[in-house]
């Protein structure tokens, strides 16, 4: 397949005209390299603190390391080096130009705090996911998903239509350029590769002396969870751990974008909600290889397939945030009455419910909790429900039927 072009590239060249700095993080291997190399003019000089010498470098004498190099450079997994923000901080408050400095980091939490902290009002940060089905499968402009009738009408001309087996297929795959562009042929080698690699380099530096195998089967257990409520009493027994050591792991793999949560939403006037997160991963193929389902069929009818479609359908979603730079609120409803809404989208103050379901003729029924919404002190706006089925359709006017494969 070749370079897969990203959603996020216009946005990537409009910030360059306008910031002297753009920052990015995200996962391992989702591709920020590929696409800045991409991008990058001839005169974009590179380099990488995976480098121990230019690390050692940029560490020892970060004003010298700048000297060493010529404006606009790529500096990438910048995150080893963070004495060299302060130097950018002083070039970009000499005159440095809009798009000097392109970084790339892989601890976006750690790299969010340390250039908002040395570089405020002077960086373009931006997230990059992995791969997106739209950019894997579809064609066209991709924007944010929303529940607007003209915008899903839009989105049936840049998505591929999938039915179950392919969809399946999408979930078992994942999302990793590496993979997807057929670099990569064999896909256990790739994941135990990712995971050794991410183990050796991410959570080594994170946690010191930690049991690498322990670690292994640490992840495993939180992917059996993954699209249900948090409960790390559960996954600590099944390691042998204590529960304040898998709260230590659980962020360690949410500061390495490895895990998301949903937020339970809640106000004042609903105050019988549950307070518990649900638990995503960012790659639905890590997932479903770390559970051990060897076939996309066998995934399929497997335990957690309703599971690890939920997980699908709400990873992407984020993905057309992200891929646009756009902040926005995404919580999960669930009260003590056992009322539940699978995602909630808050936007432009309105809360948009959504119910993912893998059924192709989705029942009126599913849309009735809704209107647990309605009482609280934010109005709700249009729903959907998420489905197989092929086609865009409606339960009515204000609750729509939704294809997963044109979110």
């Amino acid at each position: 397949m070749g370079y897969i072009k990203r959603d996020l590239e216009n946005k990537i060249l409009a910030l360059s005209k306008e910031y002297a700095c753009i920052l990015i993080t995200g996962p391992r291997q989702v591709g920020k390299t590929t696409v800045l190399k991409q991008l990058a003019a001839a005169d974009r000089e590179y380099v990488t603190l995976d480098d121990f010498e230019d690390r050692a470098l940029a560490k020892r004498d970060p004003a010298l390391f700048l000297q060493m190099h010529s404006l606009p450079i790529f500096i990438e997994e910048v995150q080893y080096a963070p004495e060299l923000f302060s130097y950018i901080k002083i070039a970009i408050d000499s005159g440095a130009a809009p798009g000097s400095f392109w970084l790339t980091g892989s601890q976006a939490f750690k790299m969010m705090d340390l250039a908002q902290e040395s570089l405020a009002g002077r960086v373009a940060l931006l997230h990059m996911p992995a791969l997106t089905q739209h950019e894997i499968y579809g064609s066209g402009n991709n924007v944010p998903f929303s529940v607007d009738l003209d915008a899903l009408k839009q989105r049936k001309t840049t998505g591929q239509q999938a039915l179950l087996p392919e969809m399946y297929e999408r979930i078992w795959k994942g999302s990793m350029p590496g993979l997807v562009s057929g670099k990569f042929t064999d896909r256990d080698v790739f994941y135990n590769s990712y995971l050794q690699t991410y183990i050796e380099r991410d959570v080594s530096e994170l946690i010191a002396r930690v049991d690498k195998l322990q670690f292994q089967d640490f992840i495993r257990a939180a992917a059996c969870r993954a699209g249900q409520m948090l409960n790390v009493h559960d996954i600590a027994m099944d390691i042998g751990v204590s529960d304040d050591t898998a709260k230590r792991w659980l962020q360690v793999l949410e500061k390495s974008d490895v895990i998301f949560y949903l937020r339970p939403y809640s106000n004042n006037l609903l105050k019988r909600t549950i307070k518990t997160p649900k638990l995503y991963f960012f790659d639905t193929g890590l997932a479903a290889y770390l559970t051990k389902y060897t076939t996309p069929e066998i995934l399929a009818n497997g335990a957690i397939s309703g599971a690890l479609l939920e997980n699908y359908v709400v990873s992407e979603i984020r993905k057309t945030y992200f891929n646009d730079a756009k902040d926005c609120l995404f919580w999960y409803y669930r009260d003590k009455s056992s009322n539940e809404i699978d995602m909630v989208i808050e936007s432009d103050g309105l809360l948009h419910p959504l119910e993912i379901k893998r059924s192709v003729n989705p029942g009126s029924e599913l849309i009735s909790a809704f209107e647990v919404l309605d009482k609280g002190s934010v109005p709700r706006g249009k729903g959907a429900i998420l489905c197989m089925r092929p086609e865009l359709s409606a339960i009515n006017a204000d609750n729509f039927i939704v294809p997963i494969w044109m979110i």
